[in-house]
């Protein structure tokens, strides 16, 4: 096997344990904060064994090097948990999915001021479609039950914090920040330990929250690796599945109905983002072409 066709195996593999992640925290009985709590530990846990395991301590050292953009970086991975809980619990799955597709525009944008990285022309396109998008989403918030605006605002921090996260990761290339990960949800689990009761009614929820828990660590693994073996297009191509997949996951078992304004502004984001990463990725492909030509 290639690295190429490993690296599209196991970049799909980590869209499909990441995508029941919403449906999770809808079919745990507790509140916003606890369920936060358990899939912070829980996954971190998770993540911290499986790095001891397989590397040791070694990669641990990263945590000495990083300086404070990478605690920063903790910071912002931290604080995802707890905010994509309380999105999901304030409004619908679609509306959350469908504003965290818009990641890759916001990480345009700080790659610009952080890094000094022009925006081409296709993604300033991008960006107008995408912004009307969530603005369609944002009206619909008012208009439907499930959907609200505290939600979408968490939402939003969540995929504004993550694109943030993203680009220290490219500014901090030289150091593997996968040891951070671990770190970063057992300290947003240790600060959530303070506010919450984690052990009230654990016996009821027990198993979904190590199994939500597995299936983050094991996404959260599977997504850091396998972009590493293939382009940035192709993997912002499958990660695109995730805002497909999970929505209708959740209509489906739950039958939760996110709205007409929702679907219209969701698939305006989706539709914007295929087209430009399937540009991105044809040009990709003919620089390949020319490059073994």
């Amino acid at each position: 096997m290639s690295d190429y066709q490993k690296g599209i195996i196991i970049t799909f593999f980590g869209v499909l344990f990441v995508t029941p992640d919403s449906l999770f925290v809808r079919l745990v009985s507790s509140d916003a904060l606890t369920i936060a709590f358990w899939r912070s530990f829980a996954a971190g846990f998770l993540i911290l064994v499986a790095l001891i395991t397989f590397t040791g301590f070694k990669n641990l050292k990263c945590l000495f090097l990083m300086g404070k953009l990478g605690w920063l970086y903790c910071f912002l991975i931290g604080s995802t948990s707890p905010a994509f809980v309380c999105a999901v619990e304030n409004t619908s799955v679609a509306n959350v999915v469908f504003i965290f597709a818009a990641m890759p525009i916001f990480a345009a944008l700080f790659s610009y001021f952080m890094l000094g990285e022009t925006i081409p022309a296709r993604v300033k396109k991008t960006i107008v479609s995408v912004t009307l998008g969530l603005s369609l989403i944002a009206y619909g918030s008012t208009e439907n039950e499930t959907s609200n605006w505290i939600g979408d605002l968490f939402a939003l921090y969540v995929c504004i914090s993550y694109a943030a996260a993203l680009t220290f990761i490219r500014k901090l290339k030289s150091i593997s920040m996968l040891p951070a990960v671990p770190i970063a949800y057992l300290g947003s689990a240790t600060i959530l330990f303070f506010f919450t009761d984690p052990f009230a009614g654990f016996e009821v929820n027990a198993d979904l929250y190590f199994v939500h828990g597995g299936f983050i660590a094991i996404g959260t693994c599977f997504l850091a690796i396998g972009p590493r073996y293939i382009s940035s297009p192709e993997a912002s191509l499958l990660i695109l599945l995730e805002t497909i997949f999970a929505p209708l996951l959740v209509w489906a078992i739950l039958y939760e109905y996110p709205g007409i304004w929702s679907l219209l502004g969701g698939t305006i984001i989706v539709l914007t983002l295929l087209i430009s990463n399937l540009y991105a990725f044809n040009k990709v492909k003919q620089a390949r072409q020319k490059e073994t030509s």
